[in-house]
């Protein structure tokens, strides 16, 4: 599958580096060519260039940029995504004296802000709740039992591009809806990484039920 990562940074090399090693044609685009080069030759990648390069490459794009920037970048390049799956994996989150807030608010989604700032793309949230170190296992299994990767997409030959990837990776596609609730992902995750800095465990609150 051709796929173009928008972003030069850790999410955009530990992912590109996974579909690359999976067989996948991945290009990385970015503001600065230069960085795009580098994160490209780190991951092996297919090739690097300008963001609307990488837009115009993949049959999928990830944005993997940070969150307060997304929706204006992704409507800059709306011509270019018409007709993509475009993979959201952003965190709008911010620390506050009343502990990690999610910057929308939680009356809607980055992803959902995407849709309307492109909306003939069609957007996925995905790949979202895991610290960008996981993407860089091989594979990325836990106790024996692949990652589950929850995503939430209101287009059916999205979400089966993005099964695909997922899948492609070693990990478990897990459906959680429309991007109607992918609010409710982008909230889990500012829970998660609550948990992490403060030094807890998010897993260990979600032990399997002993009905399974």
């Amino acid at each position: 599958m051709k796929i173009g990562i928008l972003g030069t940074g850790g999410m955009a090399a530990a992912l590109g580096g996974a579909w690359t090693a999976a067989g996948h044609d991945v290009v990385i685009g970015g503001r600065s060519r230069e960085r795009a080069q580098r994160t490209a030759e780190l991951v092996s990648a297919a090739g690097h260039g300008s963001l609307a390069a990488a837009a115009r490459h993949g049959d999928v794009t990830l944005l993997a940029v940070p969150a307060a920037d997304a929706s204006q970048l992704v409507g800059s390049l709306a011509g270019d995504l018409a007709g993509r799956t475009v993979i959201d994996c952003t965190n709008a989150v911010v620390p506050t004296d009343e502990g990690l807030m999610l910057a929308t608010g939680g009356a809607t989604s980055v992803a959902r802000q995407l849709a309307a700032a492109a909306p003939d793309a069609y957007v996925v949230k995905a790949f979202n709740l895991c610290h960008v170190s996981t993407w860089t296992l091989r594979p990325s299994t836990f106790e024996n039992v692949p990652l589950a990767v929850p995503y939430c997409a209101d287009h059916s030959a999205a979400a089966a591009a993005t099964e695909t990837l997922i899948s492609s990776i070693g990990c478990t596609p897990a459906p959680c809806g429309g991007l109607a609730r992918a609010a409710y992902l982008e909230a889990t995750a500012a829970l998660a990484i609550g948990l992490w800095w403060a030094g807890g465990q998010p897993r260990a609150a979600f032990p399997a039920s002993a009905q399974v």
